[in-house]
C-alpha cells in the first residue's frame, strides 16, 4: 500500500497544503481573500470565513486530520455562490465572470 504524504485542507480556499506550509498559507490567503472581496459589488461581498475549531484528539495526542480536512473543506465549499440563472455555484469573484456568458437554457 503507498502511504501519501499527510496534507492539510486550507479553510479558505479548499485547497490541500503539506501540514508545516498551511501556516504560512493561511495568512496569505486570508489577506487575498480580503482583497478580492473588497473589489466585489456589495451585493456580493461574504463575511471573513471563520477557521473551524476541531478539538478532536486522537489516542496518540494528536488532532484529527480527516476531521479537521473535513470542516475545512465543508467551510471553504460554504463560501460558493450560486448563480440565479443555472444554479452552479462559484468563487463570488468567478460569477461575475460566469454570469457573463450564462444564458438561461432554451425549452425544447
Amino acid at each position: 500500500m503507498i502511504k501519501c504524504p499527510r496534507t492539510v485542507v486550507c479553510y479558505i480556499c479548499g485547497r490541500e497544503y503539506g501540514t508545516k506550509s498551511i501556516s504560512i498559507h493561511e495568512p496569505q490567503c486570508l489577506k487575498k481573500w480580503h482583497n478580492e472581496n473588497n473589489l466585489l459589488p456589495k451585493e456580493l461581498r461574504r463575511p471573513e470565513p471563520k477557521k473551524p475549531e476541531v478539538r478532536t484528539i486522537t489516542a496518540k495526542g494528536f488532532y484529527d486530520l480527516d476531521a479537521l480536512n473535513e470542516a475545512a473543506w465543508t467551510s471553504a465549499q460554504s463560501q460558493l455562490v450560486p448563480c440565479n440563472i443555472c444554479g452552479r455555484t462559484f468563487l463570488p469573484d468567478r460569477l461575475i465572470v460566469h454570469q457573463r456568458s450564462c444564458k438561461p437554457k432554451a425549452a425544447k
